[in-house]
Protein backbone atom coordinates (compact mmCIF):
# COMPACT_ATOMS: atom_id res chain seq x y z
CA UNK A 1 0.00 0.00 0.00
CA UNK A 2 1.37 3.44 -0.98
CA UNK A 3 1.98 6.37 1.34
CA UNK A 4 -0.76 8.20 -0.51
CA UNK A 5 -3.20 5.41 0.27
CA UNK A 6 -2.14 5.45 3.92
CA UNK A 7 -2.68 9.18 4.08
CA UNK A 8 -6.15 8.68 2.69
CA UNK A 9 -6.98 6.10 5.30
CA UNK A 10 -5.74 8.35 8.07
CA UNK A 11 -7.84 11.21 6.70
CA UNK A 12 -10.96 9.05 6.76
CA UNK A 13 -10.32 7.66 10.25
CA UNK A 14 -9.69 11.03 11.95
CA UNK A 15 -13.24 12.38 11.60
CA UNK A 16 -14.55 9.00 12.80
CA UNK A 17 -12.64 9.37 16.09
CA UNK A 18 -13.65 13.00 16.36
CA UNK A 19 -17.32 12.12 15.79
CA UNK A 20 -17.12 9.40 18.40
CA UNK A 21 -15.75 11.85 20.96
CA UNK A 22 -18.44 14.39 20.08
CA UNK A 23 -21.21 11.83 20.46
CA UNK A 24 -19.83 10.79 23.84
CA UNK A 25 -19.91 14.42 25.02
CA UNK A 26 -23.50 14.93 23.86
CA UNK A 27 -24.80 11.94 25.78
CA UNK A 28 -23.17 12.80 29.11
CA UNK A 29 -26.01 12.99 31.68
CA UNK A 30 -26.63 16.46 33.05
CA UNK A 31 -26.49 17.19 36.75
CA UNK A 32 -29.39 18.72 38.68
CA UNK A 33 -27.69 22.11 38.54
CA UNK A 34 -27.16 21.86 34.78
CA UNK A 35 -30.77 20.82 34.20
CA UNK A 36 -31.89 23.82 36.26
CA UNK A 37 -29.68 26.10 34.17
CA UNK A 38 -31.06 24.68 30.92
CA UNK A 39 -34.65 25.21 32.09
CA UNK A 40 -33.82 28.76 33.20
CA UNK A 41 -32.33 29.50 29.79
CA UNK A 42 -35.34 28.05 27.98
CA UNK A 43 -37.71 30.07 30.16
CA UNK A 44 -35.73 33.25 29.43
CA UNK A 45 -35.75 32.53 25.68
CA UNK A 46 -39.49 31.88 25.79
CA UNK A 47 -40.16 35.21 27.50
CA UNK A 48 -38.04 36.99 24.88
CA UNK A 49 -39.48 35.15 21.85
CA UNK A 50 -41.19 37.45 19.35
CA UNK A 51 -41.68 35.27 16.28
CA UNK A 52 -42.76 31.75 15.43
CA UNK A 53 -39.15 31.00 14.47
CA UNK A 54 -38.07 32.04 17.97
CA UNK A 55 -40.71 29.73 19.43
CA UNK A 56 -39.52 26.88 17.20
CA UNK A 57 -36.03 27.28 18.67
CA UNK A 58 -37.45 27.22 22.19
CA UNK A 59 -39.43 24.07 21.36
CA UNK A 60 -36.29 22.37 20.06
CA UNK A 61 -34.47 23.35 23.26
CA UNK A 62 -37.27 21.96 25.41
CA UNK A 63 -37.21 18.70 23.43
CA UNK A 64 -33.46 18.52 24.05
CA UNK A 65 -33.99 19.11 27.78
CA UNK A 66 -36.63 16.37 27.83
CA UNK A 67 -34.06 13.97 26.42
CA UNK A 68 -31.46 15.02 29.00
CA UNK A 69 -34.02 14.58 31.75
CA UNK A 70 -34.75 11.02 30.63
CA UNK A 71 -31.03 10.19 30.80
CA UNK A 72 -30.31 12.06 34.05
CA UNK A 73 -29.35 10.07 37.14
CA UNK A 74 -31.49 11.78 39.75
CA UNK A 75 -31.99 10.72 43.38
CA UNK A 76 -35.27 9.19 44.46
CA UNK A 77 -37.11 10.74 47.43
CA UNK A 78 -36.89 8.91 50.76
CA UNK A 79 -40.68 8.92 51.03
CA UNK A 80 -42.54 7.56 47.99
CA UNK A 81 -45.31 10.10 48.61
CA UNK A 82 -42.87 12.99 48.28
CA UNK A 83 -42.00 14.68 45.00
CA UNK A 84 -38.40 14.02 44.00
CA UNK A 85 -36.11 16.09 41.72
CA UNK A 86 -37.26 14.22 38.61
CA UNK A 87 -40.93 14.99 39.25
CA UNK A 88 -40.06 18.63 39.96
CA UNK A 89 -38.07 18.98 36.73
CA UNK A 90 -40.79 17.21 34.75
CA UNK A 91 -43.40 19.54 36.22
CA UNK A 92 -41.45 22.64 35.29
CA UNK A 93 -40.74 21.29 31.81
CA UNK A 94 -44.43 20.56 31.33
CA UNK A 95 -45.31 24.10 32.43
CA UNK A 96 -42.85 25.58 29.93
CA UNK A 97 -44.21 23.39 27.13
CA UNK A 98 -47.71 24.56 28.00
CA UNK A 99 -46.57 28.21 28.06
CA UNK A 100 -44.95 27.67 24.67
CA UNK A 101 -48.22 26.47 23.16
CA UNK A 102 -50.05 29.45 24.67
CA UNK A 103 -47.49 31.80 23.12
CA UNK A 104 -47.99 30.46 19.61
CA UNK A 105 -50.35 31.99 17.12
CA UNK A 106 -52.91 33.16 16.60
CA UNK A 107 -53.19 31.23 13.33
CA UNK A 108 -55.57 31.75 10.47
CA UNK A 109 -56.23 28.00 10.50
CA UNK A 110 -57.66 28.31 14.01
CA UNK A 111 -60.04 31.05 12.87
CA UNK A 112 -61.16 28.92 9.91
CA UNK A 113 -61.81 26.01 12.26
CA UNK A 114 -63.88 28.19 14.63
CA UNK A 115 -65.90 29.70 11.77
CA UNK A 116 -66.54 26.29 10.21
CA UNK A 117 -67.72 24.97 13.59
CA UNK A 118 -70.31 27.77 13.71
CA UNK A 119 -71.46 26.78 10.22
CA UNK A 120 -71.85 23.17 11.32
CA UNK A 121 -73.93 24.28 14.33
CA UNK A 122 -76.22 26.25 12.01
CA UNK A 123 -76.77 23.19 9.83
CA UNK A 124 -77.29 20.73 12.69
CA UNK A 125 -79.76 22.78 14.75
CA UNK A 126 -83.52 23.19 14.40
CA UNK A 127 -84.25 26.92 14.50
CA UNK A 128 -87.43 28.90 15.02
CA UNK A 129 -88.44 31.59 12.51
CA UNK A 130 -87.10 34.19 14.93
CA UNK A 131 -83.89 32.20 15.27
CA UNK A 132 -83.31 32.16 11.51
CA UNK A 133 -83.86 35.92 11.34
CA UNK A 134 -81.38 36.39 14.16
CA UNK A 135 -78.85 34.15 12.42
CA UNK A 136 -79.18 36.11 9.19
CA UNK A 137 -78.40 39.36 11.03
CA UNK A 138 -75.43 37.80 12.81
CA UNK A 139 -73.96 36.32 9.64
CA UNK A 140 -74.46 39.54 7.66
CA UNK A 141 -72.53 41.40 10.35
CA UNK A 142 -69.81 38.72 10.33
CA UNK A 143 -69.45 38.84 6.54
CA UNK A 144 -69.15 42.64 6.70
CA UNK A 145 -66.47 42.34 9.40
CA UNK A 146 -64.42 39.85 7.36
CA UNK A 147 -64.70 42.00 4.23
CA UNK A 148 -63.46 45.04 6.12
CA UNK A 149 -60.63 43.20 7.87
CA UNK A 150 -59.32 41.49 4.72
CA UNK A 151 -60.25 44.22 2.24
CA UNK A 152 -62.17 41.77 0.05
CA UNK A 153 -65.69 41.32 -1.27
CA UNK A 154 -67.49 38.07 -0.42
CA UNK A 155 -70.27 37.25 -2.88
CA UNK A 156 -72.51 35.45 -0.40
CA UNK A 157 -76.29 35.67 -0.29
CA UNK A 158 -77.63 35.76 3.26
CA UNK A 159 -81.32 34.95 3.61
CA UNK A 160 -83.28 33.35 6.42
CA UNK A 161 -82.75 29.90 4.91
CA UNK A 162 -80.45 27.64 6.91
CA UNK A 163 -78.64 26.45 3.76
CA UNK A 164 -77.89 30.03 2.65
CA UNK A 165 -76.75 31.04 6.13
CA UNK A 166 -74.41 28.04 6.45
CA UNK A 167 -73.15 28.58 2.90
CA UNK A 168 -72.31 32.23 3.60
CA UNK A 169 -70.34 31.17 6.67
CA UNK A 170 -68.41 28.62 4.61
CA UNK A 171 -67.65 31.24 1.94
CA UNK A 172 -66.16 33.49 4.60
CA UNK A 173 -64.11 30.60 6.02
CA UNK A 174 -62.70 29.87 2.55
CA UNK A 175 -61.80 33.54 2.08
CA UNK A 176 -59.94 33.60 5.39
CA UNK A 177 -58.11 30.36 4.60
CA UNK A 178 -56.99 31.62 1.19
CA UNK A 179 -55.78 35.01 2.47
CA UNK A 180 -52.30 33.61 3.16
CA UNK A 181 -51.99 35.26 6.57
CA UNK A 182 -48.66 34.95 8.38
CA UNK A 183 -48.84 34.44 12.17
CA UNK A 184 -46.04 36.97 12.69
CA UNK A 185 -46.56 39.63 10.05
CA UNK A 186 -50.38 39.48 10.13
CA UNK A 187 -50.91 38.84 13.85
CA UNK A 188 -53.15 41.89 14.25
CA UNK A 189 -55.32 40.92 11.31
CA UNK A 190 -55.70 37.37 12.62
CA UNK A 191 -56.61 38.72 16.06
CA UNK A 192 -59.33 40.89 14.49
CA UNK A 193 -60.66 37.84 12.65
CA UNK A 194 -60.64 35.86 15.88
CA UNK A 195 -62.76 38.53 17.50
CA UNK A 196 -65.19 38.49 14.58
CA UNK A 197 -65.37 34.68 14.79
CA UNK A 198 -66.08 34.91 18.52
CA UNK A 199 -68.95 37.34 17.83
CA UNK A 200 -70.28 34.92 15.23
CA UNK A 201 -70.11 32.03 17.69
CA UNK A 202 -71.87 34.10 20.37
CA UNK A 203 -74.60 35.05 17.94
CA UNK A 204 -75.17 31.49 16.75
CA UNK A 205 -75.17 30.28 20.35
CA UNK A 206 -77.79 32.85 21.33
CA UNK A 207 -80.11 32.52 18.32
CA UNK A 208 -83.47 31.01 19.17
CA UNK A 209 -83.81 27.26 18.76
CA UNK A 210 -87.06 25.34 19.12
CA UNK A 211 -85.76 24.04 22.44
CA UNK A 212 -85.29 27.65 23.65
CA UNK A 213 -88.93 28.66 23.35
CA UNK A 214 -90.05 27.44 26.76
CA UNK A 215 -86.99 28.95 28.48
CA UNK A 216 -87.45 32.36 26.88
CA UNK A 217 -91.14 32.38 27.68
CA UNK A 218 -90.32 31.70 31.34
CA UNK A 219 -87.72 34.46 31.42
CA UNK A 220 -90.13 36.83 29.70
CA UNK A 221 -92.81 36.08 32.29
CA UNK A 222 -90.37 36.84 35.11
CA UNK A 223 -89.35 40.19 33.61
CA UNK A 224 -85.83 39.27 32.54
CA UNK A 225 -86.18 41.06 29.18
CA UNK A 226 -87.97 44.12 30.57
CA UNK A 227 -84.71 46.10 30.74
CA UNK A 228 -84.24 45.99 26.97
CA UNK A 229 -85.31 49.01 24.93
CA UNK A 230 -86.35 46.72 22.13
CA UNK A 231 -86.07 43.02 21.36
CA UNK A 232 -83.63 43.72 18.54
CA UNK A 233 -80.80 44.06 21.05
CA UNK A 234 -78.66 41.06 20.18
CA UNK A 235 -78.23 38.57 21.65
CA UNK A 236 -81.04 39.67 23.99
CA UNK A 237 -80.03 37.46 26.94
CA UNK A 238 -76.50 38.84 26.98
CA UNK A 239 -77.64 42.44 26.74
CA UNK A 240 -80.18 41.94 29.51
CA UNK A 241 -77.54 40.25 31.68
CA UNK A 242 -75.22 43.26 31.34
CA UNK A 243 -78.00 45.65 32.37
CA UNK A 244 -78.98 43.56 35.41
CA UNK A 245 -75.32 43.37 36.47
CA UNK A 246 -74.99 47.17 36.27
CA UNK A 247 -78.11 47.50 38.39
CA UNK A 248 -76.71 45.12 41.01
CA UNK A 249 -79.57 42.65 40.57
CA UNK A 250 -77.96 39.36 41.45
CA UNK A 251 -81.42 37.74 41.55
CA UNK A 252 -81.85 38.31 37.81
CA UNK A 253 -78.34 37.07 37.01
CA UNK A 254 -79.08 33.93 39.05
CA UNK A 255 -82.38 33.55 37.19
CA UNK A 256 -80.47 33.54 33.90
CA UNK A 257 -77.89 31.11 35.27
CA UNK A 258 -80.61 28.67 36.32
CA UNK A 259 -82.56 28.87 33.06
CA UNK A 260 -80.14 29.48 30.19
CA UNK A 261 -78.45 26.21 29.33
CA UNK A 262 -75.84 27.40 26.82
CA UNK A 263 -72.20 27.26 27.89
CA UNK A 264 -71.77 30.78 26.54
CA UNK A 265 -74.42 32.30 28.80
CA UNK A 266 -73.49 30.15 31.80
CA UNK A 267 -69.92 31.45 31.67
CA UNK A 268 -71.03 35.07 31.35
CA UNK A 269 -73.50 34.70 34.23
CA UNK A 270 -70.80 33.28 36.49
CA UNK A 271 -68.31 35.97 35.51
CA UNK A 272 -70.92 38.62 36.32
CA UNK A 273 -71.53 37.07 39.75
CA UNK A 274 -67.78 37.09 40.49
CA UNK A 275 -67.58 40.78 39.62
CA UNK A 276 -70.67 41.61 41.67
CA UNK A 277 -69.79 39.62 44.80
CA UNK A 278 -73.40 40.13 45.87
CA UNK A 279 -74.64 38.56 49.13
CA UNK A 280 -77.83 37.40 47.37
CA UNK A 281 -75.75 34.84 45.48
CA UNK A 282 -74.22 33.32 48.63
CA UNK A 283 -76.52 30.29 48.84
CA UNK A 284 -76.26 29.39 45.14
CA UNK A 285 -72.48 29.90 45.06
CA UNK A 286 -72.04 27.76 48.17
CA UNK A 287 -73.95 24.99 46.42
CA UNK A 288 -71.85 25.28 43.25
CA UNK A 289 -68.57 25.53 45.18
CA UNK A 290 -69.25 22.11 46.64
CA UNK A 291 -69.09 20.81 43.04
CA UNK A 292 -65.55 22.21 42.53
CA UNK A 293 -66.81 25.23 40.57
CA UNK A 294 -63.95 27.76 40.46
CA UNK A 295 -66.26 30.68 39.58
CA UNK A 296 -68.33 29.94 42.68
CA UNK A 297 -65.22 29.77 44.86
CA UNK A 298 -64.03 33.14 43.56
CA UNK A 299 -67.49 34.64 44.09
CA UNK A 300 -67.61 33.47 47.70
CA UNK A 301 -64.31 35.24 48.26
CA UNK A 302 -65.71 38.45 46.76
CA UNK A 303 -68.81 38.19 48.96
CA UNK A 304 -66.53 37.80 51.98
CA UNK A 305 -69.18 36.27 54.23
CA UNK A 306 -68.03 33.77 56.86
CA UNK A 307 -70.94 31.50 55.88
CA UNK A 308 -69.09 30.67 52.68
CA UNK A 309 -65.85 29.71 54.46
CA UNK A 310 -66.41 25.95 54.75
CA UNK A 311 -67.29 25.66 51.06
CA UNK A 312 -63.94 27.13 49.95
CA UNK A 313 -61.81 25.76 52.79
CA UNK A 314 -62.44 22.24 51.51
CA UNK A 315 -60.25 22.98 48.48
CA UNK A 316 -57.15 24.66 49.94
CA UNK A 317 -55.36 21.30 49.86
CA UNK A 318 -56.64 20.39 46.40
CA UNK A 319 -54.66 20.52 43.15
CA UNK A 320 -52.90 23.87 42.48
CA UNK A 321 -55.47 24.97 39.90
CA UNK A 322 -58.21 24.91 42.53
CA UNK A 323 -56.11 25.49 45.66
CA UNK A 324 -54.93 28.94 44.56
CA UNK A 325 -58.40 30.49 44.04
CA UNK A 326 -59.63 28.72 47.19
CA UNK A 327 -56.78 30.15 49.27
CA UNK A 328 -57.37 33.61 47.83
CA UNK A 329 -61.08 33.36 48.69
CA UNK A 330 -60.25 32.29 52.25
CA UNK A 331 -58.06 35.37 52.60
CA UNK A 332 -60.81 37.63 51.31
CA UNK A 333 -63.25 36.13 53.82
CA UNK A 334 -60.60 36.71 56.48
CA UNK A 335 -61.67 34.35 59.25
CA UNK A 336 -59.04 33.27 61.80
CA UNK A 337 -60.79 29.88 61.92
CA UNK A 338 -58.93 29.07 58.70
CA UNK A 339 -55.44 29.96 59.96
CA UNK A 340 -54.22 26.42 60.65
CA UNK A 341 -55.59 24.98 57.39
CA UNK A 342 -53.90 27.73 55.41
CA UNK A 343 -50.64 27.53 57.38
CA UNK A 344 -50.44 23.82 56.50
CA UNK A 345 -50.21 24.82 52.83
CA UNK A 346 -46.96 26.71 53.46
CA UNK A 347 -45.32 23.30 53.02
CA UNK A 348 -46.98 22.58 49.65
CA UNK A 349 -44.76 21.29 46.83
CA UNK A 350 -46.07 23.93 44.42
CA UNK A 351 -44.40 27.32 44.96
CA UNK A 352 -47.46 29.24 43.72
CA UNK A 353 -49.61 27.53 46.33
CA UNK A 354 -47.06 28.35 49.06
CA UNK A 355 -46.99 31.95 47.90
CA UNK A 356 -50.78 32.28 47.90
CA UNK A 357 -51.02 30.61 51.30
CA UNK A 358 -48.59 33.18 52.71
CA UNK A 359 -50.56 36.09 51.27
CA UNK A 360 -53.78 34.60 52.61
CA UNK A 361 -52.31 34.48 56.11
CA UNK A 362 -51.44 38.13 55.72
CA UNK A 363 -55.02 38.94 54.79
CA UNK A 364 -56.37 36.96 57.74
CA UNK A 365 -54.00 38.82 60.06
CA UNK A 366 -53.77 36.14 62.74
CA UNK A 367 -50.60 36.65 64.84
CA UNK A 368 -50.25 32.87 65.21
CA UNK A 369 -48.97 32.89 61.63
CA UNK A 370 -45.95 35.10 62.40
CA UNK A 371 -43.51 32.28 63.22
CA UNK A 372 -44.33 30.02 60.24
CA UNK A 373 -44.20 33.05 57.93
CA UNK A 374 -40.83 34.09 59.36
CA UNK A 375 -39.53 30.55 58.77
CA UNK A 376 -40.81 30.66 55.19
CA UNK A 377 -39.08 34.00 54.61
CA UNK A 378 -35.82 32.59 55.89
CA UNK A 379 -35.78 29.15 54.33
CA UNK A 380 -37.92 28.90 51.17
CA UNK A 381 -35.99 28.31 47.96
CA UNK A 382 -38.37 30.43 45.82
CA UNK A 383 -37.91 34.19 46.10
CA UNK A 384 -41.50 34.90 45.09
CA UNK A 385 -42.65 32.79 48.05
CA UNK A 386 -40.30 34.62 50.39
CA UNK A 387 -41.58 37.97 49.06
CA UNK A 388 -45.15 36.87 49.78
CA UNK A 389 -44.16 35.87 53.32
CA UNK A 390 -42.56 39.30 53.87
CA UNK A 391 -45.67 41.01 52.49
CA UNK A 392 -47.88 38.94 54.80
CA UNK A 393 -45.83 39.85 57.86
CA UNK A 394 -46.16 43.52 56.95
CA UNK A 395 -49.91 43.03 56.60
CA UNK A 396 -50.14 41.50 60.09
CA UNK A 397 -48.27 44.60 61.19
CA UNK A 398 -47.50 43.88 64.85
CA UNK A 399 -44.04 44.80 66.12
CA UNK A 400 -43.03 41.12 66.27
CA UNK A 401 -44.16 40.59 62.66
CA UNK A 402 -42.30 43.67 61.42
CA UNK A 403 -39.18 42.69 63.34
CA UNK A 404 -39.10 39.42 61.39
CA UNK A 405 -38.96 41.34 58.07
CA UNK A 406 -36.50 44.18 58.85
CA UNK A 407 -33.23 42.13 58.63
CA UNK A 408 -33.84 41.51 54.90
CA UNK A 409 -33.21 45.06 53.64
CA UNK A 410 -30.14 43.78 51.73
CA UNK A 411 -31.80 40.58 50.50
CA UNK A 412 -30.91 39.10 47.11
CA UNK A 413 -34.53 39.50 45.95
CA UNK A 414 -35.77 43.00 45.22
CA UNK A 415 -39.35 42.30 46.33
CA UNK A 416 -38.12 41.03 49.69
CA UNK A 417 -35.93 44.12 50.04
CA UNK A 418 -38.93 46.35 49.32
CA UNK A 419 -41.01 44.70 52.02
CA UNK A 420 -38.13 44.94 54.50
CA UNK A 421 -37.77 48.64 53.75
CA UNK A 422 -41.47 49.14 54.49
CA UNK A 423 -40.98 47.49 57.87
CA UNK A 424 -37.92 49.68 58.58
CA UNK A 425 -39.82 52.81 57.55
CA UNK A 426 -42.65 51.83 59.89
CA UNK A 427 -40.12 51.72 62.74
CA UNK A 428 -38.80 55.18 61.81
CA UNK A 429 -42.30 56.66 61.77
CA UNK A 430 -43.09 55.12 65.16
CA UNK A 431 -39.87 56.51 66.63
CA UNK A 432 -40.64 59.98 65.24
Amino acid sequence: MSDEDNAGEETEEAPETEQSEETELDTTPLSEEELEEELDAAESDLEAAETEADLDEVEAHLDEIEGHLEDADLPEPDDEDEEGPREQFEGRLSDLQSDLEDARGPYAEDVVEDVSASGTTVEDTEWTDTGREELAEVVEAFIADVEEILGVSISATVSTGVTDIAGAIDDAAVEIGEAGLDPDEDAETIADLQEAAADLDAGVEAAEEWDDLETREQLQAQGFYDVLDHRKDYPPEWHALKVWEKRGRADMVLLALDNLQSNFMEEHCKEALVRMGHPDSLEKMTELAQRRDEYAIRTLGKIGDKEGLDAVLDYVDSDPGLAKPALKAVGEIGSEEATQDVADRLAADNSEVRSQAARTLGLIGDTRAIDPLADLLEDDEADEVRASAAWALNQIGTERALEAVRPYADDRAYLVQAEAEKAVESERQTAA
